[in-house]
């Protein structure tokens, strides 16, 4: 297992590991550096899990690994289209996988004319980002004109503007679990008062979601569309049914497993012995 940060998930899949009786090797990529021009890398063995909490260091990380015959969960092409909103986007679109309406433009003049078109109120994400960091409402015309302005000042990734309508759904959204072609738990993820987002690192409270065959198919058809693997899958119960909005390529399920029973670390050891067969 490659990390470089020691979360709650980290430790219950290495006891799980144990728990289960598996050779588990934890590395620490911080204290790797590798030769190139070397055909093999010895610190790592035939299958690794990746579980970066940096999205950079671990996608490339994994496209090393990759080349020198490391077999890779998540893989390289997984990880790339997971970690980009944009083009997780893309791939469900034309895997027909139900989405809120989704627009992109590169400067500020077309965001308020893609705006003009999608209608207020909407959402800025950012293409590349996690537990709801840079996600903004954008309510009319002058507060959208303010925060692109502020974007513009930013790295040339958040000029990338990813805006998505806002979708009316209770005050929570669902993240289910998927494992190969199983989903094998669903939480609600209830935001907090005066937060519209529901990220459980920003104080969402998570609870049992059942699975339902609706949620169970879209979830898989997701999953699918990115690529056999381990996914977070976040849906939003909408006014025509569910829809999904983001795909998580390194889950955390530290509130999901007390709410829900789910042993999900021990799961992800059985996908890994699968998957080294």
């Amino acid at each position: 297992m490659i990390y470089d940060v020691v979360r709650w998930e980290e430790k219950a899949i290495s006891q799980a590991a144990k728990r289960k009786g598996v050779g588990l090797k934890l590395v620490n990529c911080r204290r790797l550096h590798f030769d190139l021009s070397k055909g093999r890398v010895e610190e790592i063995g035939e299958i690794a899990l990746q579980r970066c909490v940096s999205y950079f260091r671990g996608l490339h990380l994994t496209g090393l690994l990759e080349s020198k015959g490391v077999k890779v969960v998540n893989d390289f092409q997984s990880m790339l289209v997971a970690g980009n909103k944009l083009f997780t986007t893309l791939t469900l679109i034309n895997a027909g996988v139900p989405m809120p309406r989704t627009m992109v433009s590169f400067t500020p003049e077309a965001s308020l004319e893609a705006l003009d078109e999608l209608g207020y109120p909407a959402v800025l994400k950012p293409t590349v980002g996690s537990w709801g960091r840079l996600v903004s409402p954008l309510n009319d015309k002058e507060s959208a004109a303010s925060i692109f302005e502020h974007r513009e000042q930013m790295f040339p990734l958040y000029r990338v503007y990813y805006l998505q309508e806002r979708v009316k759904r209770p005050p929570r959204d669902i993240r289910t679990f998927v494992i190969g072609d199983r989903v094998v738990a669903a939480i609600y993820r209830i935001s907090q008062p005066n937060d519209f987002r529901t990220n459980t690192a920003r104080g969402g409270r998570a609870e049992n979601c059942p699975i339902t065959k609706e949620l169970e198919d879209i979830s898989l058809r997701a999953a699918k569309a990115i690529g056999d693997g381990i996914y977070g899958i976040d849906c939003m119960e909408g006014p025509n049914g569910l829809v999904v909005h983001e795909v998580n390529n390194t889950i955390e399920f530290k509130n999901t497993v007390p709410a829900t029973g789910v042993d999900i670390q021990g799961l992800i050891i059985d996908y890994l012995l699968q998957r080294s067969k």
